[in-house]
C-alpha cells in the first residue's frame, strides 16, 4: 500500500517502513517537535460547555 506523508506529502510504502504514517524518521521527528512546540492543538469543545456553563450560572446569581 501506498501512501502519502502527512508531512511532507511524499509517496511512501506502508509496509514495513518503520516510521509510517511518515516518509522518514526526520519527517517523524518534525511533527514530534510540532506537537512539544503546541504548534498543533486538538479542539476541547468540554472546556468550551464548561465555560458557557460557568458563564450561565454567573448570570442566576444577578
Amino acid at each position: 500500500m501506498v501512501s502519502r506523508c502527512p508531512l511532507c506529502k511524499q509517496q511512501t510504502v506502508w509496509e514495513h517502513n518503520p516510521f509510517r504514517p511518515f516518509c522518514s524518521e526526520r519527517c517523524q521527528l518534525l511533527d514530534l517537535g510540532a506537537w512539544l512546540d503546541e504548534r498543533y492543538r486538538v479542539p476541547d469543545d468540554h472546556a468550551h460547555a464548561s465555560s458557557l456553563h460557568a458563564d450561565a450560572t454567573l448570570d442566576e446569581r444577578d
